[in-house]
């Protein structure tokens, strides 16, 4: 006999199964087996972990002087570091990545994530005047960063530890207290983080964690909340736009990194091979389940073909499979119902009269992942720029390619989007690298390159993409608030 696991609520330091009877399955994306029960939040499970943050922000938290709540962040990440291979057995089982990417990637940014947060709040400086007046004693202004509060923090599937450490290590760092509801898709490493925050001796009610769903669930009651300060939520654009309108009663801060259709502009004077490459990376890695993935890519004429067919060649390198098998560079996706809506897309695009240059199909793997999420890498050609399929966000391993003429029009094509959250630039023209790059309406713009990250740098996007930056200070001008002290002198 089967032994489910279960997987708990985090509040006020102590595991526990909530005040509810709901429980939804846990399942592993790479073979579609449950691997775990989880427990559905209620409402009261909110009010408790609201109240035992609240708790903390005014007692032993609030309390504790800054240098050691910064060396508690520090401490947190070597225990991440040393639980990494559990944690990646964790996120494998969520999410069915490779575990080279797992194991490279997403459990050492949640450590770095600590690190570089807990470095940057201690040597964050705030402003001072010296103001003249009439009587000329003058006055002397200062400003003192105050913790916003009880915030929050609503998670993604797709890079579950790392963006979620992205969020929560800034929030501890400025000294707010958190309360965090993982995706249900990827529930497990944000309940292993609780247990090692008690570990390391963060008090308890600092962080908690209520797993349960969007509207009508834990997602809607956080968002609503009286007791919740700020909300901070990476996710699709609709749902943004659905906590804004429940966030908005009680006047919420708000922090969103929402999605992306971004484009990619490949030059003729670029390096083709190393275009390629990154392009490769920047279509597919995560199974192009990356809010920064291009999916629109855009190429000047004369290296059109030769673009398409280099690309196209390297894409049918690409090997699904099992998570552990060596040899494997591409996992599923995330739920059998967001292959059903990548499939619809990858359908119509042969409606909307695309050339499928390779995939456009389910794969179907055969032993312990034939119930698995795997669909193929596909490219198409073809369409116009009002297309759909070049319009709307997929959120799969697929991107269309099209040529253009001259760089106006390149900027122009890539700017013609709903959404701006990152752009890539291939060229090797310094100046036209310049020029396009500011050109380019996004939050992020890569120049011969893709994700490479310096988490000082502002990070979010534009229009449907976002509100506000994460990153460095930028994330401490969120979780922060700031008070001006004038003193007569």
């Amino acid at each position: 006999m089967t032994t489910t696991r279960r997987i708990q609520l985090f509040i006020d330091g102590q595991s526990t199964d909530g005040t509810g009877a709901r429980t939804f399955e846990a399942v592993n994306p790479a073979t579609g087996r449950v691997v775990a029960e989880v427990v559905e939040g209620t409402a009261q499970d909110v009010d408790r972990a609201v109240s035992a943050a609240r708790a903390a922000l005014t007692g032993p938290w609030g309390r504790m002087p800054t240098a050691r709540r910064l060396d508690l962040l520090l401490a947190l990440a070597d225990r991440i570091d040393a639980c990494a291979e559990a944690m990646a057995v964790a996120e494998i089982e969520d999410t069915g990545k490779p575990v080279g990417l797992v194991s490279a990637i997403d459990i050492p940014r949640g450590a770095a994530n600590f690190r570089a947060f807990a470095h940057a709040f201690r040597s964050l400086s705030t402003e001072s005047f010296q103001q003249d007046t009439p009587d000329g004693r003058g006055a002397l202004n200062y400003v003192v960063r105050k913790p916003v509060g009880v915030v929050g923090v609503i998670c993604p599937w797709n890079l579950p530890l790392l963006l979620m450490t992205w969020k929560v290590a800034p929030a501890l760092a400025a000294g707010n207290t958190v309360v965090v509801k993982p995706s249900e898709e990827t529930p497990q490493t944000a309940t292993m983080l609780g247990a090692l925050m008690r570990e390391v001796g963060i008090p308890d009610g600092v962080y908690n964690v209520v797993h349960g769903f969007g509207a009508g669930s834990v997602g809607e009651q956080l968002t609503a909340h009286p007791g919740i300060d700020a909300v901070t939520f990476t996710g699709e654009s609709a749902t943004g736009r659905a906590i804004m309108t429940s966030a908005s009663r009680n006047l919420k801060k708000l922090s969103f990194e929402l999605g992306g259709k971004n484009a990619s502009l490949v030059f003729a004077d670029c390096d083709l091979a190393e275009a390629v490459d990154g392009t490769m990376r920047s279509v597919f890695t995560n199974c192009g389940q990356v809010c920064l993935t291009t999916e629109r890519i855009y190429v000047e004429r004369p290296i059109f073909q030769a673009f398409v067919a280099a690309l196209a060649e390297r894409t049918k390198e690409l090997r699904a499979g099992g998570p552990y098998e060596a040899d494997t560079n591409l996992g599923p996706l995330i739920s059998a119902q967001h292959r059903a809506k990548v499939l619809s897309y990858y359908a119509l695009a042969e409606q909307e009269g695309a050339t499928v240059v390779c995939g456009g199909h389910a794969l179907s793997l055969g032993g312990e992942l034939s119930e698995g999420f795997f669909v193929a890498p596909t490219i198409w050609t073809g369409l116009g720029d009002a297309a759909r399929c070049v319009r709307e966000e997929v959120f799969g391993p697929v991107c269309h390619i099209a040529p253009f003429d001259t760089e106006e029009e390149a900027v122009a094509r890539a700017n013609d989007s709903e959404y701006g959250l990152c752009g890539v630039v291939w060229t090797n023209d310094l100046r036209r690298a310049h020029r396009v790059a500011a050109s380019i309406r996004a939050g992020v713009v890569w120049v011969n390159a893709w994700y490479l990250r310096d988490l000082r740098t502002p990070f979010g996007g534009v229009g449907a993409s976002g509100i506000g930056r994460e990153g460095g200070v930028h994330s401490f001008e969120f979780y922060s608030e700031l008070t001006n002290i004038c003193i007569k002198l």
